[in-house]
């Protein structure tokens, strides 16, 4: 397995563009299981999850097209089964759900399994699917449903669900009548994944709020879309800028979906300059503690949470992390640790206590974002740090390491 290894020290200046957000295109593609019509999509980012993504489509019958922008169509779903090997290695193969069903009526599609991060159940789907007419069981781990026509009906997620929102919205595109679903997530990229549906003609309302009203229609055409920039990919530069004591211009960025992030840096001590497209960050002379504690949008990313913890471990202070969203995700702590920082965990609450300096070690990725924190401590650390199971890195960062290089830092990829 690859590794990357960076030598510290290196204060990161310059200019570097977001790449088009993982969290956004995967939904998207899966849209296109409900037209029988041919979608094409730009600025989608070259990831490990996008491929298999590709792939899975490519086993139900989608022809996928070469290049750039990439192309979708399926004229006909032939293989309604989304099996166990591929979504043991990605849970939001989960997707694949709500449109075959709406589409062809039936569905074959793996249970998700456990993951690091939390179980995340997809209850909330089965549920959802079932209040809509479907005939659902769960046979040999596999949820397994039937439905003629899906039926219009009051959703309640409780709690917030970023996916069961998404697969029950994409399903109820084609369902008979109106559907409400209300506690909705609100995350930007519900917003896009709406925004894509009415392009090829649904009638959605609400998406952004945590009401959106669902209008079925009796089919759905094809249309392009352009990806919109992965806000976690963003702050995670924006964060490599703060802790390296560097000054980093994010290009090609939604600054308006990053206001919470933004605060917390500056409150850090960090000056932030927002214009339409772009952030730059300039680090204090002294990074500040700040305390946290993440939620569903528009409250501080889960997705954020173990890059700023990696920027609070120089912090001058104590700073306390609770964590919200997933019951498991401070795996990347105990390798933040064999780096020198100063964390106890009790439960859901992690407490740091800043250190004058962060020493390079041996470590291991845990998770997609617990890689990018070790990332981000490696660049302030003194010496060398060898990162290894970075394959969890490429699943949501496009060519990281490339971008943070360009920008100074000494850090480079040693390939398998």
């Amino acid at each position: 397995m690859d590794k990357i290894l960076v030598r510290g020290g290196k204060k990161l200046k310059g200019e570097t563009t977001v790449s088009g957000a993982k969290n956004a295109a995967l939904p998207a593609m899966f849209a296109s299981l409900l037209t029988q019509e041919e979608n094409t999509y730009s600025n989608v980012p070259d990831l490990m999850d996008v491929r298999t993504t590709k792939i899975l489509l490519a086993k139900m019958g989608a022809k996928i097209g070469e290049g750039t922008p990439l192309s979708i169509h399926f004229p006909i779903i032939e293989v309604p089964l989304v099996p166990y090997d591929l979504v043991s290695t990605m849970r939001a193969s989960i997707l694949a759900l709500g449109p075959l069903l709406a589409r062809s009526g039936t569905a074959k599609v793996s249970l998700p399994g456990g993951c690091a991060i939390g179980a995340r159940p997809v209850n909330l789907h089965i549920e959802a699917l079932a209040k809509m007419g479907a005939d659902i069981s769960l046979q040999d781990g596999y949820i397994v449903a039937q439905a003629k026509r899906l039926k219009g009906a009051n959703v309640h997620f409780e709690p917030v669900t970023v996916t069961g929102t998404e697969n029950i919205m994409m399903a109820a595109t084609l369902a008979e009548g109106v559907t409400l679903l209300e506690n909705a997530a609100r995350e930007p990229e519900i917003i896009f994944l709406a925004e894509t549906l009415k392009a090829m003609g649904a009638q959605i309302s609400g998406a952004g709020s945590d009401r959106i009203v669902i209008e079925g229609v009796e089919r759905l055409g094809g249309t392009h879309i352009t990806i919109i920039p992965d806000r976690i990919e963003a702050g995670t530069l924006m964060t490599a800028a703060a802790i390296t004591g560097g000054e980093v211009l994010v290009k090609r960025c939604q600054p308006e979906y990053l206001t919470s992030f933004s605060k917390a840096l500056q409150e850090a001590g960090c000056d932030i300059e927002a214009n339409n497209d772009s952030i730059l960050v300039r680090a204090p002379q002294t990074i500040e503690a700040v305390n946290i504690i993440t939620a569903p949008y528009p409250g501080f990313a889960t997705d954020l949470q173990a890059q700023f913890m990696a920027l609070m471990c120089l912090a001058q202070g104590n700073a306390e992390i609770i964590e919200t969203v997933f019951e498991n995700r401070f795996m990347h702590v105990g390798e933040l640790i064999r780096l020198g920082a100063r964390i106890t965990v009790q439960g859901h609450k992690a407490m740091v206590e800043g250190v004058d300096h962060l020493s390079g070690a041996p470590v291991m990725a845990t998770d997609l974002r617990a890689s990018a924190s070790l990332v981000l401590a490696a660049l302030c650390a003194k010496g060398t740090t060898e990162i290894a199971r970075v394959y969890h890195l490429d699943r949501g960062y496009e060519a990281l390491e490339k971008k943070i290089a360009a920008l100074g830092a000494d850090i480079e990829r040693v390939k398998a």
